[in-house]
């Protein structure tokens, strides 16, 4: 088989477009954000500046780092523009995030040349009429061409030749791949898997005892670039989710009844927009040693108003904390709402005067928690998201995240 499959990622996408509007911060270290860094350029990242860390922090490893608050429309209208230069070549476009795309270009080669000469067209073109660099990865598989994106960074281009990906693949860290984040790369370190090869190496069993059954095989076939995933032109997401990192913050009700409520009022408008209410809640709370757990409860009729959501995530928080009653500090919440349904029409119950009717979408109560929604949903649709929400929302949370930095990230339901 051919290497057709180009994964297309803009460097430093946000610091980048900053530094294109603001000729003045071009060579500068800087970063998006405030209390927390949102991007950062390669100037910052040379000293240590992540996404996701405290500004604090990120002063004192850069005393010289220049902070941004950011331009989300550009944001948005460069990335679609960058996208749209990969459709100029092929229609077979896989958008993952808003600045990064697979495109496979098997069926226009003759007209446009070998995928590596479309790779470099693709970057001249991104750079002369947007301004920014590109790095592309070209493969044979979806997972190898995202690891040769990563390996040509910054700003530039990676082919891999079909007869030697294991040589290519092998020799790099774990990190690199689908998947292995900070907690599973310590995990295999604890093991002495460093490399994608060692990776490759261990026994199944071994990694599956580590990371659980499915974790295990899957990066133990990619290990192996045995990625047989096609290219999903039309894909709608599955699930509508939310989180928030708090840094270090007590396990106390006052701490997560506004966060979960902000996070369902997020998800929750979502839902309503696109009229695909969901069964399944899920949430998730990561203690100060970066572990995590979940809890999740499959409800009788799916839901998408606001206070229900929070009410449902609210109470298993609480379990999870019940249940690991130890644990006293908490770093991120996050819910997500599964098992969507395409629903026209509210289903009503008989009043039957249970305990949770406040909680079913089709009571009395219910069906005011709905109306309600849809009246706050109608003012942010004429006035803007700001100009009405939940007091306890209002009043009682700090984002440091601006919500229009969430919403890129959000995709189509």
């Amino acid at each position: 088989m051919e290497a057709n499959i180009l994964h297309a990622d803009l460097d430093a996408f946000y610091a980048s477009v900053e530094q294109l509007l603001d000729p003045a911060l071009r060579g500068r270290p800087i970063a998006v954000g405030g209390g927390v860094v949102l991007a950062a350029s390669y100037e910052a990242k040379a000293f240590g500046v992540r996404g996701g860390m405290p500004g604090r922090r990120a002063r004192e490893l850069c005393p010289g780092l220049i902070f941004v608050g950011g331009h989300f429309k550009d944001y948005q209208r460069l990335g679609d523009a960058a996208i749209q230069v990969l459709g100029d070549f092929t229609p077979v476009v896989e958008r993952i995030s808003i600045d990064e795309a697979f495109a496979d270009v098997a069926g226009c080669t003759h007209l446009f040349g070998p995928p590596a000469e479309i790779a470099t067209t693709i970057r001249r073109r991104v750079r002369a009429e947007l301004g920014l660099p590109i790095s592309v990865g070209v493969a044979r598989t979806k997972h190898l061409a995202k690891i040769a994106s990563q390996v040509a960074k910054p700003d530039g281009l990676v082919v891999v030749d079909p007869r030697h990906e294991l040589e290519f693949l092998h020799d790099l860290p774990v990190e690199l791949m689908w998947g292995v984040g900070p907690v599973t790369r310590e995990r295999l370190a604890g093991i002495g898997v460093r490399t994608i090869g060692e990776l490759a190496k261990t026994k199944g069993g071994s990694l599956e005892r580590l990371l659980g059954p499915a974790a295990g095989e899957k990066l133990n076939a990619l290990a192996w670039n045995r990625d047989p995933r096609k290219l999903e032109t039309q894909r709608r997401a599955q699930s509508a989710g939310a989180q928030s990192a708090l840094g270090r913050k007590p396990a106390e009700a006052k701490i997560f009844v506004p966060t979960l409520l902000h996070l369902a009022d997020r998800v929750a408008t979502r839902l309503r927009a696109k009229s695909r209410p969901g069964r399944t809640v899920t949430v998730r709370v990561r203690f100060a040693d970066l572990r995590s757990v979940t809890r999740s409860i499959t409800l009788d009729q799916p839901i998408s108003a606001t206070a229900m959501l929070a009410e449902i995530a609210e109470a298993l928080v609480r379990k999870v904390l019940v249940d690991h009653p130890h644990e006293k500090t908490i770093s991120l919440l996050e819910i997500a709402v599964s098992h969507l349904e395409k629903q026209s029409a509210l289903q009503l119950e008989l009043p039957l005067g249970l305990d949770d009717d406040s909680r079913r979408p089709g009571t009395r109560k219910g069906a005011a928690r709905w109306t309600a929604d849809r009246a706050i949903d109608k003012i942010r649709d004429r006035f803007g998201w700001e100009a009405v929400g939940y007091a306890s929302v209002t009043l009682g949370l700090s984002r440091s995240v601006p919500d229009a930095f969430r919403e890129l990230a959000e995709k189509e339901l």
